[in-house]
């Protein structure tokens, strides 16, 4: 295979980071796939391929329900980072059928509609109160004090995890998800090593404390769930299903309210009509989340043969769907690199789609109406106090921080 060297794809150049968007439509005008020689992966930035891909059951999340590594042509991870993957690979998002369709239908038992939808109060009620302490101080840093606390405490809520041992779940979170980054540095892998066995190590007990008295938490139902043949989640699918509901129930949602919000803020007509219409949230919210996108890639194994546009990509290979590039496919969305609070057609993948669907997803949108309803509410004139500074990271899209002054 030939690699394309001249690709207007750097993960890793800030510029680059700052805005992929331009990178991406040329991607697109270039071809349906691309070979990256710097993550060995086949790059795929085109909505109609992307989509098509993430329900083709000739890929996969994980490849070790079919082939060992060495079948496979790969590396086993080294000993050292097993407490990550062993913590990774027992969540759903990187299963695949059966474990998957089995731990999926059992965390649906307990992650019901009527679960989310009773949270509703709770998580409009703290988000007021979010906003409201951001008011009376004049402003402060949106990213802190209203987009990070309110998911997480959301989750936490509905995990049953007591308000005390709250503090260290978004730092836990944070490292172990710079392993999605890619090729995640030594230092990254540490980081997430040490915090997949603190996490682990506490819903451990969490879980051991549930078990002798149950409540009316996720967790409690995690433990209860079981099917018509009596198959339950084991301890270690617990323990991956609540680091995988946090994880991915609050990443998206912390960098998809900060994202959106920055880019409000630099399309001023639109934010103005959010102002005079606050009817416009649940487009708005969804239109925020194609435009910026908080995940920007999205990794599949294949695992067996498939061909694009009369490429042929092997087994063993590595696709990488570019999740950001899908959304702003002019052959999919009208005017893509234009922001439209009111745009009605619009079936983003921000959410995933296939059997990996984001369960969390009527939740994420929830809690993203929420912050969104209080802050139009209680700060109309809401503003940016100073240039906000991306993040370096590239997969996960978002803001160091965004200050901001009523």
């Amino acid at each position: 295979m030939t690699a394309e060297t001249d690709l207007a794809f750097d993960p890793w150049d800030p510029a680059f980071v700052a805005d992929p968007y331009a990178g991406y439509a040329e991607l697109r005008e270039r071809g349906r796939v691309h070979w990256f020689e710097p993550t060995n992966q086949w790059l795929v930035p085109h909505h109609a391929d992307v989509s098509a891909l993430l329900r083709d059951r000739r890929l996969g999340r994980t490849y070790q329900h079919r082939f060992t590594h060495e079948e496979f042509g790969r590396t086993a991870p080294p000993p050292e980072q097993e407490p990550f993957h062993t913590l990774n690979d027992h969540g759903m998002l990187d299963l695949e059928p059966p474990d998957h369709t089995r731990i999926r239908r059992l965390v649906s038992k307990a992650f019901t509609p009527r679960t989310v939808e009773r949270l509703k109060p709770y998580v409009e009620g703290l988000a007021a109160d979010l906003v409201a302490a951001l008011v009376d101080a004049g402003g402060g840093d949106l990213l802190t004090d209203v987009a990070e606390p309110l998911p997480v405490a959301v989750i936490a809520e509905m995990l049953g995890i007591p308000e005390s041992d709250r503090a260290p779940l978004r730092p836990w979170s944070a490292d172990i998800c710079g392993m999605y980054e890619l090729n995640p540095s030594g230092d990254s892998a540490a980081k997430a090593v040490r915090a997949s066995v603190e996490f682990s190590e506490y819903l451990r007990e969490l879980i051991a404390e549930r078990r002798e008295k149950p409540g009316d938490d996720l967790i409690s139902g995690l433990i209860a769930a079981h099917d018509e043949d009596d198959d339950r989640l084991t301890e270690q699918e617990m323990i991956s299903t609540c680091v995988l509901l946090l994880n991915a129930g609050h990443e998206a949602t912390v960098n998809s309210t900060v994202n959106g919000w920055w880019a409000l803020f630099r399309n001023p007509d639109q934010l103005a009509a959010l102002r005079a219409d606050h009817s416009l949230v649940t487009t708005a919210v969804e239109e925020l989340m194609r435009y910026d996108t908080p995940l920007q890639l999205f990794e599949r194994w294949v695992l067996d043969d498939i061909e694009i546009d009369g490429t042929v990509i092997p087994r063993g290979a590595e696709i990488a769907m570019l999740f950001g590039s899908a959304n702003h496919d002019p052959a999919v969305f009208a005017d893509p690199t234009r922001l439209d609070l009111t745009r009605a057609d619009n079936p983003h993948i921000s959410f995933s789609a296939g059997i990996h669907y984001c369960i969390g997803a009527p939740l994420a949108r929830i809690e993203l109406a929420a912050s969104m309803t209080a802050l139009l509410e209680q700060a109309p004139m809401l503003g940016l106090a100073k240039e906000p500074k991306r993040k370096p990271n590239f997969v996960i899209r978002g803001l160091e921080g965004l200050a901001v002054e009523v």
